[in-house]
């Protein structure tokens, strides 16, 4: 479980990912600021070190992309949002 206070827009991050032997561990839930999602589906992954993105649709129907940053205090971003109206 991770968490990241965006300086910009100041909206808490917080991510969990599931138990995993590998190094780039898979997110399965998030929070930003007082919500919290679950993710349905994986729908891309990439990696750039130092870093890995991950492309999600959440239960709200909408699409995530999230940011790992691979470093010593494992810091998370959201780098883009697609609202998706049901």
């Amino acid at each position: 479980m991770y968490s990241l206070t965006n300086d910009e827009s100041k909206m808490w991050l917080w991510v969990e990912c599931c138990s995993s032997r590998n190094a780039d561990e898979q997110p399965v839930r998030f929070q930003l600021g007082e919500r919290r999602y679950r993710v349905e589906e994986m729908l891309d992954r990439w990696f750039g070190p130092p870093e890995t993105f991950f492309k999600v649709r959440a239960d709200d129907g909408s699409l995530y992309t999230l940011r790992h940053r691979h470093n010593a205090v494992d810091e998370w971003s959201l780098e883009a949002f697609r609202e998706i109206r049901k």
